[in-house]
């Protein structure tokens, strides 16, 4: 990409999206293209091409989805697999209309089965049943893969798809009943914390990659982050990266690291009757380390400036 490609970002409000936005334009590219939900529905296929005819974007960053944690994912299941269907096809077809030089879509680890074996590798995909909790969601993100690379294969095209492990870090969502795990644990210390200094009117107020991390997503485009040069062909790999840190923990060990950076100075329990999802998730992640990356956040500094950014954000 030149400093003066039109660069279209989906989904630019969002965790992933606002990364990307703040990361080119500290780069030095001006001519970025975006459109709230309110100016441009991604469900309507109509409205979607009328747009990308329109404006015709030279690379498409596909980061808009209906996302959640679990609680979520069971609850609408419809929504969300509906919802994803349609904005990715909608965008992808309309990217190879419009001849879009490079697409990127994200998905999620959560494609890969649930007893899948550890650590998790890019053709472990399709090999066993979805964690049923999250299956259409996980469904409508593997659709998105195949219709890369059946474009890919087909037209030629040049999309390319990255599976992120569980993001994290600014403009996340932090809703207790949406949201995935780390925002909510932040937010429930968060408010426990405060009930317990006894800040009453503050609770009624306040309504494990870090998520600001994309030099890989440069990377997977076949840019070197350092260098900001393309890859040699031989290093891009076109098909599906993992992105991720190559390590895991228990629920219980992040909710400790969440207990001391936020300072709540209590007891934790558990409530063994909520639905688990997925055992294991680690990720094997040399394709991406073979690219020249490595998580550089350490968990606990990358939470302490997530929840830094909430307490900003609180009202």
């Amino acid at each position: 990409m030149k400093k003066i490609s039109k660069i279209y970002v989906a989904g630019h409000r969002g965790l992933v999206g606002a990364a990307l936005m703040k990361k080119l334009q500290n780069e030095g590219f001006n001519n970025i293209i975006c459109r709230t939900h309110d100016e441009l529905d991604l469900t309507r296929q109509e409205a979607v091409e009328a747009f990308f005819k329109k404006e015709k974007p030279e690379y498409v960053f596909l980061a808009a989805a209906k996302v959640g944690g679990i609680w979520g994912n069971n609850s609408f299941p419809a929504e969300f697999i509906y919802s994803n269907l349609t904005i990715q096809n909608n965008i992808i077809h309309a990217s190879y209309i419009n001849n879009v030089k490079k697409l990127l879509f994200l998905g999620s680890s959560c494609i890969y089965p649930k007893h899948c074996p550890q650590p998790m590798k890019e053709e472990y995909l399709l090999s066993g049943h979805l964690e049923p909790t999250n299956e259409p969601y996980a469904i409508a993100k593997i659709a998105g893969i195949k219709m890369c690379q059946s474009y890919n294969r087909q037209y030629g095209t040049n999309y390319i798809s990255v599976m992120p492990t569980n993001l994290y870090g600014p403009n996340d969502n932090f809703d207790m009943e949406t949201s995935h795990v780390l925002p909510a644990l932040i937010r429930k210390f968060h408010l426990a914390k405060l009930a317990a200094q006894g800040h009453r009117d503050d609770i009624q107020k306040d309504e494990k990659i870090f998520g600001p991390v994309p030099d890989e997503i440069k990377e997977s485009l076949g840019i070197n982050p350092s260098t900001n040069k393309p890859l040699s062909q031989s290093t891009i790999q076109p098909k599906v990266v993992l992105w991720g840190t190559g390590k895991d923990l228990t629920i219980k060990e992040l909710a400790e690291t969440v207990d001391r950076v936020t300072g709540f100075d209590g007891d934790i329990q558990f409530d063994t009757s909520k639905p688990d999802g997925t055992q294991v998730k680690r990720l094997y992640v040399s394709r991406l380390n073979d690219l020249g990356w490595q998580s550089k956040i350490e968990l606990e500094k990358g939470i302490k400036e997530t929840y830094d950014w909430y307490i900003s954000s609180i009202p």
